[in-house]
């Protein structure tokens, strides 16, 4: 069974490549080049694409559905949210060549809107963060000075560029301080990232949960705490760790990929408020996520399960998985060391940096990436990041 995984440049994917060569799939990657994190990795079969799926989403599908003839692909998995989208709007292309383990366009957008993703959370019983919603880039409905700190949010994380091409571009979360800070940053976004949230932001760890649902029943979950992330304030996480799913978060979610009709695997990003112990709903990610090797190492091999549902495998639910496994993204959490040193805090600050850094090693931590048996995605990230600094 041959599959094709994208955007080989993801952890995400070199998560996937890695999971499905140790299943025995015969596993091809594409990336913009021949080298890529996933691409390099133990097994695995390159397929350089140069085409950007944001800035040229028609013929990049295109040349997908050219090398799904040409390598004859079972299975595509698309990675990240470009990628996505790009294949389920253009998916004729495919012309039915290849199967894609996705849910459809509309349920795919419905959970990347953000504003319209708020309701659906509290129908499914989440909590969420006070918020203000900018339909257009007029100011005058800014919230008021004590509202801040917030963070701000265009409805969708990949928005049309305008160019004649239907190109694409993406748009990112931005944490602000004050009003002063929000003007700002909403006056660089483009016209189509509105109507734009700004949410009050709320104290408390990042939780995830993470759902496979396959013909309309939940076949795996598996959640994680977040331990520290780049930048520190709020963003990807770069060293987290599993926890039993929270009763509530798995009802809610459960409840909430039911809503969408969901087919395929998801993450729901959540903040559990210190102060009220509810779980704050921030956003849905309707595919693969950047800490997938976690839920693998921990025992929840999603890729290997979405792949079984695929080929119409009947699955049980995956119950029961090691708890207090850790998963650290060495550069990630090198520039998350880097930024709490040069932001201040005083020699305290800098020392407690410091130690939370090299307490790493101890029980259950893995590294992401560096893996004695497939050295290369390590030795590629690192010539790569010492060659950016």
């Amino acid at each position: 069974m041959r599959v094709l995984i994208t955007d080989g440049n993801e952890r995400a994917a070199l998560a996937t490549a890695r999971s499905l060569v140790a299943a025995r799939y015969e596993v091809y990657v594409a990336a913009p080049g021949a080298l890529s994190l996933a691409g390099v990795s133990r097994g695995v079969t390159a397929c350089p694409v140069p085409i950007d799926p944001l800035d040229e989403p028609q013929a990049y599908v295109a040349a997908l559905a050219q090398l799904v003839e040409k390598r004859v692909i079972d299975i595509l998995l698309p990675i990240t949210d470009p990628s996505v989208e790009a294949v389920l709007e253009y998916r004729a292309v495919f012309d039915d060549r290849v199967f894609l383990p996705l849910p459809d366009l509309e349920a795919y957008r419905r959970a990347s809107d953000k504003a319209l993703s708020l309701d659906l959370a509290r129908r499914a019983g989440l909590a969420v963060p006070d918020t203000v919603v900018l339909e257009t880039a007029d100011w005058r409905d800014l919230p008021d000075p004590d509202f801040f700190p917030a963070v701000i949010k265009p409805h969708r994380s990949v928005v049309p560029s305008g160019g004649a091409n239907g190109g694409k571009r993406k748009t990112g979360v931005r944490h602000v301080q004050n009003l002063d800070a929000c003007r700002a940053a909403l006056g660089a976004l483009p016209g189509a990232a509105f109507p734009v949230l700004v949410q009050r932001h709320v104290h408390g760890p990042g939780e995830g949960l993470f759902l496979l649902r396959w013909n309309g029943h939940p076949i795996a979950a598996f959640a994680h705490r977040r331990l520290r992330e780049k930048p520190p304030e709020g963003g990807v996480s770069v060293y987290r760790e599993s926890i039993a799913p929270p009763a509530a978060l798995l009802a809610a979610g459960t409840r909430l990929l039911e809503l969408l009709n969901w087919q395929g695997v998801a993450m729901i990003e959540c903040k559990h408020d210190l102060a009220t112990g509810r779980y704050v709903f921030m956003e849905v990610n309707g595919r693969l996520w950047g800490s997938l090797q976690l839920a693998i190492d921990a025992g929840v091999d999603f890729p290997a399960l979405l792949m079984a549902c695929a080929l119409g495998a009947t699955l049980p639910p995956t119950n029961g998985y090691r708890l207090g496994v850790r998963s650290r993204w060495f550069w990630g959490d090198v520039d998350h060391l880097y930024l709490r040193l040069r932001n201040g805090g005083g020699a305290r600050g800098k020392l407690a940096a410091l130690r939370d850094f090299l307490r790493f090693g101890r029980g259950r931590d893995r590294e992401e990436i560096w893996r004695w048996r497939d050295p290369a995605p390590f030795l590629l990230e690192s010539v790569r990041w010492l060659g950016h600094r």
